[in-house]
């Protein structure tokens, strides 16, 4: 069974295996913006961007522009799809909204881009927790076949996010179930909400990784189920946020 972590010297609470095989599941699946075969492809860049030369000299560098080159790939996304992976996982504390522009002009899409964004930040996060425990990486799914629905919610919209996105009061219709009942919403959240399905597959690992949308904004409120107090937690979270160069 994938996501087992039988192996695992440390005891893992059942929820992680079942929020990850779900979504090695979604991730197969065509998306908005991107199918199967492409986004399951975008899992690859992530992995391959650790190891990447390019990647690694231009972190080195003043400004990342000053190092030009493309990134090796099999072809199946675009050279700025490529890029985009390549910078959002190796080099995200500079990453720019004149950055983001410039993708669009270059074909990538601000929809594509959000969609883009959180396969990165779903995959970093699971490969993350097996690195850290010393388990292999689970091998990438099989990608199903079927095309991307080209879905762009209508009540997107441009706010102090560097993509359109939908503010709690406009969502309504199929995006009603958006923040998960959440009476104040983060803006990292909101951000992903160009592409709605990011947004919910970002609630459903947080809710096994961190604490349950619905009181991400509740300081006071403990996870049921957890060893560890909400301010620990939170101790826990920014202490890795503030190692890893978190931009947010």
């Amino acid at each position: 069974m994938v996501f087992s972590y039988s192996d695992s010297v440390y005891p893992i609470r059942a929820d992680f295996g079942e929020a990850h095989r779900a979504y090695w599941h979604e991730l197969a699946r065509p998306g908005c913006w991107w199918n199967g075969a492409e986004r399951v492809a975008i899992a690859a860049a992530v992995r391959s961007a650790r190891d990447c030369g390019l990647c690694a000299e231009r972190k080195q560098a003043l400004s990342p522009n000053a190092v030009q080159g493309e990134h090796a790939h099999a072809g199946v996304l675009p050279t700025v799809a490529v890029e985009a992976v390549h910078r959002i996982t190796s080099d995200p504390s500079r990453l720019s909204k004149a950055w983001v522009d410039g993708l669009a002009k270059q074909g990538l899409s601000d929809a594509a881009y959000v969609e883009t964004v959180g396969i990165v930040v779903a995959v970093v996060s699971i490969d993350s927790f097996h690195r850290n425990l010393g388990l292999p990486l689970e091998p990438l799914p099989k990608p199903e076949g079927g095309e991307p629905s080209g879905y762009r919610p209508p009540s997107a919209e441009p706010g102090e996010a560097w993509v359109p996105w939908i503010r709690p009061e406009k969502a309504s219709g199929s995006e009603t179930d958006l923040y998960f009942g959440m009476a104040r919403v983060p803006h990292v959240g909101m951000a992903m909400s160009l592409v709605p399905d990011a947004v919910r597959s970002m609630g459903r690992l947080s809710e096994a990784q961190y604490i349950a949308p619905a009181i991400v904004a509740m300081p006071g409120r403990n996870q049921p189920g957890r060893a560890l107090e909400r301010a620990q937690i939170e101790l826990v979270a920014g202490r890795v946020s503030a190692l890893n160069e978190c931009f947010y």
